[in-house]
Parts: C-alpha cells; sequence; structure tokens
C-alpha cells in the first residue's frame, strides 16, 4: 500500500492544479501582452501557444509526478539519475519566487483595508512609491515597512496553516474554497466594469486585431512566453500536485482543462481589466492607449486611481478587486511553497511538520527583505532575472532531458495513454521534443542577448545591484540544485517506475 498523500478526487487536484495557474499574472501581465502584440489578432499565436507547448507541458508533469510518484527531484532521478539536479533548480527558484510573491499578495491584504477609505487619495503612484511602500534609493535596505510588514506575516501565517493541514485538509479544502469564490468575484468585478462609460471602446481596443503582428517572430514568442509562465510548468509545482493524484486518473483530460480553465481566467481579466481602462480614458479625455499599463503599476496605481473615478460604490469595488488579487496570489503561493515542502520531506525523511517548520519559515523570514524600504527594488530585479533565466530556463532543460537525454517521450505517452480517455497522438511528441526546445531556446538566446548589451532597467539600477540579487540569485537556484542532487537518497527506490508499470498499468 501507498502511504503517499493523496487528494480526495480529481476534482480536488484540479482545483489545486486551476489555483496554481491562475496568479497575479493572469491579472496584470497577460491583458497587457495581448494588447502589446497584436490585440484580437494575439490570441491565434496564444491558442497555438497553449496546443504544441502549454498543455502538452502539463501533460508531461502530469505524467511524470503520476508515474514516479516523487516531488521533482525524485520523479525526475527516477526518469533517469542525472535528472534529479533540474528538479532542486525548480525547487530553489520557487522558494527564491515565494519569498516575493508572498509581499506582493501583502500589498493587496493592505490595499483591501485602504479600499474602506479610499486611503490612496488622488495621487495613486505616488501614494504607492512614497507613502506605502516607502521606496528607497538601492544603496542600503532601509528599515521595515509596517505597512507591509504587518500584512506579509498575517499571509504566511495562512498558507503555512494551509501547509500544516496537508494535501487533503489544507491544499484541497482551500483551493476548493478560494477558486470559486475568486471566479465570483472577479465576475463581478468585470460586470460592473462593462456597464462604465467607455467601457466598450477600451474592449474594442483590447480586441481590434492587428493582423500584420502575426508575422512579427517576437508576437509568438511573447504568446509562448506568456502560456509558459501562465501555467506553472517548468517550476517542480505540477510534478509536485500530480504525484499526489490517485492512480490510474486520466491525466490528458486534467491537462486539458486545468490549461483551458486558466486561459477562460485570462480572457475574463482581459475583458475587465480593458473596461476599466477604457472608463478611466474617457474620464481623463485621452486615448485607451495612453492609460494601458501591466504589473504593479496597474493593480496598485491605475486601478485605485479607476476606483477613485467610478460613480458609486468605490469603496465595494476596490475591496472585491483587492480581494480578488489576494486570493490569485494566495492558491499560486500555496502550490509555490508546496514544491519544496515535499523536496525536504523526502530528501531529509522528516515530518510533513517539520519540512514546513524549517522550509516554509526559512522563506518567510527571507521575504523579510522585500517588506523593507528597498524592497520594490529587490523585487523587480529579482523576479525579472529569476523568471527569464529561472522558469524558462529550467523548462528548458526539463524537456531537452526528457526528450533527448532520457528519451521518455513514448514511455511516458504510453502511461498517459493507458490511464486516459483521449490519446496522445505525434503532435505531443513533436511539440515537445522540437517546438517547445526552439522555441525556448530562442526565448533564452534572445534574452541573454539583450542582458548582455543592455542593463535591466535601462540604467535605473546600478550594475552592482544587478549583479548581486538578479544575476546571483538566478544562477544561484541553479548551484543550489547542483548542491542537492550530490547527496544520497535514503529510504526511496530510484528504481520505482518498472513497479508501477508491471503493477498498475501494464
Amino acid at each position: 500500500m501507498e502511504n503517499r498523500a493523496q487528494f480526495s478526487s480529481r476534482a480536488g487536484f484540479i482545483f489545486a492544479a486551476v489555483g496554481s495557474a491562475i496568479g497575479l499574472g493572469n491579472i496584470w501581465r497577460f491583458p497587457a501582452v495581448a494588447y502589446d502584440n497584436g490585440g484580437g489578432a494575439f490570441f491565434l499565436p496564444y491558442l497555438f501557444a497553449l496546443l504544441t507547448a502549454g498543455i502538452p507541458l502539463l501533460i508531461l508533469e502530469f505524467t511524470i509526478g503520476n508515474k514516479y510518484r516523487g516531488s521533482a527531484p525524485l520523479s525526475l532521478a527516477r526518469v533517469r539519475r542525472g535528472g534529479e539536479w533540474i528538479g532542486w533548480w525548480q525547487i530553489g527558484i520557487s522558494f527564491i519566487i515565494a519569498t516575493y510573491y508572498s509581499v506582493i499578495i501583502a500589498w493587496a491584504l493592505a490595499y483591501t483595508y485602504f479600499s474602506f477609505n479610499l486611503n490612496w487619495g488622488s495621487d495613486t503612484t505616488n501614494f504607492l512609491i512614497a507613502d506605502y511602500l516607502k521606496v528607497g534609493d538601492t544603496a542600503s535596505m532601509g528599515s521595515f515597512v509596517p505597512g507591509v510588514l504587518i500584512p506579509l506575516i498575517l499571509v504566511w501565517v495562512i498558507v503555512l496553516g494551509i501547509l500544516f493541514a496537508g494535501v487533503k485538509k489544507g491544499i484541497e479544502a482551500a483551493t476548493k474554497v478560494m477558486i470559486p469564490l475568486l471566479v465570483v468575484l472577479f465576475t463581478v468585478i468585470v460586470i460592473r466594469a462593462l456597464t462604465l462609460d467607455g467601457a466598450v471602446e477600451g474592449l474594442n481596443q483590447f480586441f481590434k486585431p492587428d493582423w500584420s503582428a502575426i508575422g512579427n517572430g517576437k508576437v509568438w514568442v511573447a504568446a509562448y512566453g506568456q502560456i509558459f509562465f501562465s501555467l506553472s510548468i517548468g517550476f517542480a509545482i505540477m510534478i509536485t500536485y500530480s504525484s499526489y493524484l490517485p492512480k490510474k486518473t486520466d491525466i490528458t483530460n486534467s491537462a486539458f482543462i486545468t490549461g483551458f480553465a486558466n486561459s477562460g481566467f485570462e480572457l475574463l481579466a482581459g475583458f475587465g481589466v480593458f473596461a476599466a481602462l477604457g472608463f478611466m480614458a474617457a474620464q481623463q479625455g485621452v486615448g485607451v492607449n495612453e492609460v494601458v499599463q501591466g504589473g504593479v503599476l496597474l493593480a496598485f496605481s491605475v486601478f485605485p486611481t479607476i476606483i477613485n473615478e467610478l460613480p458609486g460604490f468605490q469603496q465595494v469595488f476596490g475591496i472585491l478587486f483587492f480581494v480578488s488579487l489576494a486570493l490569485a496570489g494566495l492558491t499560486s503561493l500555496i502550490s509555490i511553497v508546496e514544491t519544496y515542502m515535499a523536496g525536504i520531506q523526502e530528501k531529509f525523511n522528516v515530518s510533513r511538520a517539520k519540512a514546513v517548520t524549517f522550509g516554509g519559515g526559512l522563506t518567510a523570514i527571507v521575504s523579510l527583505a522585500f517588506a523593507t524600504q528597498n524592497g520594490l527594488n529587490l523585487l523587480d530585479v529579482a523576479d525579472y532575472f529569476i523568471n527569464q533565466f529561472g522558469v524558462a530556463m529550467a523548462g528548458l532543460f526539463e524537456v531537452i532531458f526528457i526528450a533527448w537525454f532520457a528519451k521518455q517521450l513514448k514511455p511516458l505517452q504510453s502511461y498517459a495513454d493507458a490511464v486516459s480517455d483521449i490519446k496522445l497522438g505525434a503532435w505531443w511528441r513533436i511539440s515537445l521534443s522540437i517546438i517547445t526546445p526552439v522555441v525556448l531556446g530562442y526565448m533564452m538566446f534572445d534574452n541573454l542577448r539583450q542582458n548582455l548589451v543592455g542593463d535591466y532597467g535601462g540604467g535605473d539600477y546600478p550594475r552592482e545591484f544587478l549583479f548581486k540579487y538578479g544575476w546571483t540569485v538566478a544562477l544561484g537556484a541553479m548551484f543550489f540544485g547542483i548542491l542537492m542532487s550530490l547527496k544520497p537518497w535514503k529510504g526511496h527506490d530510484l528504481d520505482y517506475e518498472s513497479e508501477i508499470d508491471e503493477r498498475e498499468v501494464g
């Protein structure tokens, strides 16, 4: 009998997987990326990327986790001994992301509180930078910012409390509540935004197709990048979550549901964001193109401005929006932290409680650096480098390792087909062995070229700062992966895969 923790059902797993995929990027990244890359025309390369990279990679990671029954390092070691370090590299990436992702959720909680009295005033950007975050220069960390520190502690109490409760009573129970609540709240926001003056013009700008963009290679790379970063693939999450699936679960169908649910929420977010931006442009008498923003400024500067200009119920709209942000962030953060909780448990043969206490506690302590006056600068640089030279590169190494070194695509396809109603064809192997490596490889080459020729931020950050908190962080995750793989496993059979094939599938 297997003692590994499990989700109670496939539905519970899908809620957790969708919760991981739907995060802050769906709300503040996708609408701006789509708008900047051809508007309505962007959906063609986006759909192509979903079907040739997103869903194939989800199927791959779901299959690896379900077949090899371990965290990312253990599962990849069971695929082939040389793969373990990639799993630890991905866990290192997850650790770094968790340290600053938690702080953004803390901002969302703080802004939920500010929404009651619209504390951000009329100059929302100045309030964010100077009054709330109290951003200083990069020369020193500065002091802690109480308005960030207090909600950050609350975030970690919530997340670690859920993880202490375990897979079924913690992760599954929480995401079954959070995801439906998030969808309901954000749907209310979208409906309200669609009734505002100027909303139609905002949507026209969002969906208006620029078909000439289809011939631009960078638009296709942007589509693949959005799919890759949005679906939580390439940094250990989906392998870990699928290892908690009951055996003989329909893997392929679960991947399609997860992929399309994530894309559906991104489209919903696009409706809401651009309807609201259309309203803002109409109120200010400018074009929609002049108010389009993405990232932190969209959520914490542009949206407070939009809320200020609403004809009524500003406080309610603000609370709904920032609670939605917090929920989207929490479901993703839970999955990110779970990746290294599982890795620590298995590598060091410790209880879940000890793994959460030490692993989660260390993450919470490191995250305090982002609650200082230098926190926004640290976050901006760490997020850029760990995503561009961590997540994407680790995903590239994983695909190449599975397809070309371990040569496991056909055995994995056989396993997925044996437990799934939808059978995989040659498109799956071609997508993973050729299309995805070529696109991700080009992304890496282009990113390296741009960052070696010019510095990130266009000179806003000193080179020493970029090296210390950018390049060092990204490369450090890789070296962490190599070092952790040197420690031998105890109490885990690295040949476990063959037993499963014979008893459960074959």
